[in-house]
């Protein structure tokens, strides 16, 4: 009964960051942000974005007697740094500086020079844009500012077959004759898109757009050199799509403009293994939500595939990337009234939808950007904000290949291996799934909780008690590698006519109970030796309804209603 007890208190223990997944938030003072990551030669991951600092001493004893100069000395006392992070295999940071400019700046893009060092492309919040050097520990080569004398953004920065990289953003249009870009700057803002040779030297800058506002978003280069930037086009309150392929000179050889009823927003261009590409974008629907579309295309601007995915809520893929099977991995956000999540799909080579997951806590969080590591798992990164925080944290995700949250312990492949093949029968029969995490979930229907319900049933009973010895047998052959066993209560969004508050609380009493269920009916199966031993591994909690069965879409709620099962590697 004791044993019982102690189960009982870690029943109401929260589990949603775990020191072993790869889950990595970096929490500085103030908000700060990643915006892009790449793995380096020594397998390393980079992620760049920004920090705030703050000056607590402006040193100096001048006195003012005019307001505004004052209020002009202490603007320039706090601001944005470029930040960049580096963490190894086991998410332990091995390297985190920051770049201290002269200028307040923020950074967007990084990509890999041949000696392992860095390009990073940014933008001075003054208005200039920016692109540094930096080598392999981040100490600054060179960095230059350039731009026009109006207000500028950056948004990407392309690596080049050359070695050089394509700084792609936005401009405004001095609407001055004198200004020797306005003849190709067409309206009140423009894609504005420079080259800068694999030494840093400025090859050219050129603006492109309509007689609208014009925002340039990415590129990508084509296989014969040429360039495809993507851009906004925004008018009378609509927004469309502008795409444009230039030569290698900036020289235009089309621009196409995308026109759409709905509000559209393009986010990434790649170009796949086929040399065709692929375009993500997000638009809205008729209840004003954005739905994610992939367009695929040639060079020629035949649109291969259109696909709309259509969700339950807002969503949209900030960055994707393509697997070397042709399968696309895609991240970004899903939104609700009350919150933002990160949101990872899976996606097939005809763009069908295999996988979506959401992740974060009950604030807001976003992925921004994705890649594809040598070993076929995928780094995301973004914000993570911790509930009732107003301020965004610095966060890196590291996924399996099947979507699933991987964890930094060596042991963690061995074990899949082992756990697979110690439920063969069970998941050939789709009884159950077994994720590379090391996360166990009911497949069969009969094995899912009835709305409300949370005591076992005959059918659950009778699978939990050959379920029970082969996960009791896995875990005594692997004493020494597993940390911890965690089950998890999970429960669907619905709850009656509730509001939000009280709908979360009941979900979230009605997963603890369901996760209790499935432990103490395990746990009085077990001589006293196996008690005493699981009292040392087993963690237990509800999630409510935080990770809801998705599919295509849409919730699954006799899917949601289920307990999991995780084991933590050591």
């Amino acid at each position: 009964m004791q044993y019982l007890s102690l189960l009982f208190i870690l029943l109401f223990l929260s589990i949603s960051a775990k020191s072993s997944d790869f889950s990595v938030i970096i929490d500085k003072p103030f908000n700060n942000a990643l915006f892009d990551v790449t793995q380096d030669y020594d397998r390393e991951i980079s992620a760049i974005g920004f920090t705030r600092e703050y000056e607590t001493s402006f040193g100096s004893s001048e006195t003012y007697t005019n307001a505004f100069d004052y209020l002009e000395s202490v603007s320039k006392t706090h601001g944005s740094q470029t930040q960049l992070i580096k963490l190894n295999s086991a998410g332990v940071v091995t390297l985190s500086k920051t770049s201290k400019l002269s200028k307040f700046n923020e950074a967007v893009a990084v990509v890999k020079t041949p000696s392992n060092g860095y390009f990073v492309g940014g933008y001075t919040l003054d208005g200039s844009l920016l692109i540094s050097k930096l080598d392999s520990y981040a100490n600054v080569i060179f960095t230059k500012t350039f731009g026009t004398k109006n207000y500028d953004r950056m948004s990407n920065l392309i690596l080049l077959s050359d070695g050089g990289v394509l700084a792609v953003g936005s401009s405004v249009t001095t609407r001055s004759a004198t200004d020797p870009m306005f003849e190709t700057g067409l309206g009140l803002n423009d894609i504005y898109v420079t080259r800068f040779s694999k030494n840093g030297t400025k090859l050219w800058s050129k603006k492109y757009g309509t007689k609208d506002d014009d925002r340039g978003i990415d590129a990508v280069e084509a296989m014969d050199g040429s360039l495809l930037i993507v851009g906004t086009t925004s008018s009378h309150q609509k927004r469309s799509v502008t795409l444009a392929r230039i030569n290698e000179n900036g020289n235009k050889i089309w621009l196409k403009e995308y026109k759409s009823d709905t509000l559209i927003t393009p986010y990434k261009i790649i170009r796949l293994r086929d040399n065709n590409f692929l375009l993500s974008l997000s638009q809205t629907n008729d209840m004003h939500k954005e739905q994610i579309r992939l367009i695929k295309f040639d060079l020629q601007q035949n649109v291969l595939i259109d696909k709309e995915i259509n969700t339950e809520y807002s969503s949209a893929l900030k960055d994707i990337k393509e697997y070397s099977d042709g399968r696309i991995i895609g991240v970004g956000y899903v939104r609700d009234t009350y919150n933002t999540d990160a949101l990872t799909m899976i996606l097939s080579n005809d763009l069908s939808l295999l996988i979506q997951d959401h992740y974060g806590e009950a604030n807001n969080d976003t992925f921004n950007a994705v890649t594809i590591l040598h070993n076929s798992q995928a780094v995301a990164v973004g914000i993570n904000t911790a509930e009732n925080s107003q301020e965004a944290n610095m966060w890196i995700v590291k996924f399996n290949i099947d979507g699933s949250l991987s964890q930094s312990s060596i042991n963690t492949p061995t074990l899949s291996t082992q756990l697979t093949e110690q439920f063969k029968k069970e998941i050939q029969s789709k009884q159950l799934s077994s994720r590379e995490n090391l996360t166990l979930s009911f497949l069969d229907k009969s094995l899912y909780f009835k709305q409300g319900a949370y005591k076992l049933t005959k059918q659950q009973k009778k699978f939990l008690d050959s379920f029970s010895k082969k996960l009791i047998n896995f875990l005594n052959t692997n004493r020494s590698k597993i940390a911890s066993l965690e089950i998890n209560g999970h429960t669907s969004s619905e709850w009656g006519n509730s509001d939000f508050q009280n709908g979360y609380l009941n979900n979230a009493s009605l997963s603890q109970k369901r996760a209790y269920s499935v432990l103490s009916y395990i746990f009085k199966m077990q001589d006293s030796a196996t008690q005493k031993y699981l009292t040392t591994i087993l963690k237990s909690g509800g999630y409510s309804y935080a990770r809801r069965s998705i599919n295509k879409g849409v919730e699954d709620r006799e899917n949601s209603r289920r307990v999991s099962f995780k084991i933590i590697a050591l």
